[in-house]
């Protein structure tokens, strides 16, 4: 596994600690599996910066509105200037700070911000690759619970007669993004593994709605 020039996880680890809140979709746990996919993606691509990489992993979600906040696509950014002024403050090297920024900026998908570099790249892909297969699936019922979102559509749940809303119907999630992930990866191997962990869903959807359609 690719590992940074110099170890700041104790570091970065404790600054994300400061922010984790009750969100058990996006802590500590969710923080390492984003930065172990991202250490996958970085042997692809030995000349990326792996501590600018790491930086952003574990920061990325110093700022992290719910899914139905008005100002969700603002977050990122919020969250890149809060990582800035923190590591600065931790000596932090100051020709990373704005690569770091930039691939915090650019992880969220609300924000529709382009990764322009490949730091940013990796970053993204890992964050949606832990939107994905079993722990993906876990992490949307459990945001869809906070949501109060319901399973699924009690009489359409495969949507044919109505539109997808994924607001309301957890199931629905699934077509209306979690399907389109894999195609908007950056890197060759986060589209790869993006595709087998999105096989894992649609097997999942299929016996979900075997079971619901047969009560």
């Amino acid at each position: 596994m690719h590992l940074p020039p110099q170890d700041w996880s104790a570091r970065l680890l404790a600054l994300a600690g400061e922010f984790v809140d009750g969100d058990g979709a996006h802590n500590i746990n969710h923080l390492h599996r984003v930065w172990q996919a991202a250490r996958i993606l970085l042997d692809d691509y030995p000349d990326a910066d792996a501590l600018v990489v790491q930086a952003a992993c574990y920061l990325h979600d110093l700022v992290n509105l719910p899914k139905d906040d008005p100002q969700r696509h603002l977050a990122s950014r919020r969250a890149a200037q809060l990582a800035r002024r923190h590591l600065q403050r931790l000596d932090f090297p100051t020709d990373k700070l704005d690569a770091v920024a930039h691939a915090i900026e650019a992880h969220s998908f609300s924000a529709g911000i382009a990764p322009t570099t490949i730091e940013a790249q990796i970053v993204q892909d890992a964050d949606r690759l832990d939107a994905l297969g079993a722990v993906g699936l876990a992490r949307l019922f459990y945001t869809a619970g906070r949501m109060g979102s319901l399973l699924a559509h009690a009489d359409d749940a495969r949507g044919e007669h109505r539109a997808l809303d994924d607001r309301r119907y957890a199931l629905d999630h699934i077509a209306c993004k979690l399907e389109t992930l894999p195609a908007t990866m950056q890197t060759d191997a986060g589209r790869r593994l993006g595709e087998q962990r999105v096989q894992w869903l649609r097997e999942f959807r299929a016996s979900f709605l075997a079971e619901w359609e047969s009560a």
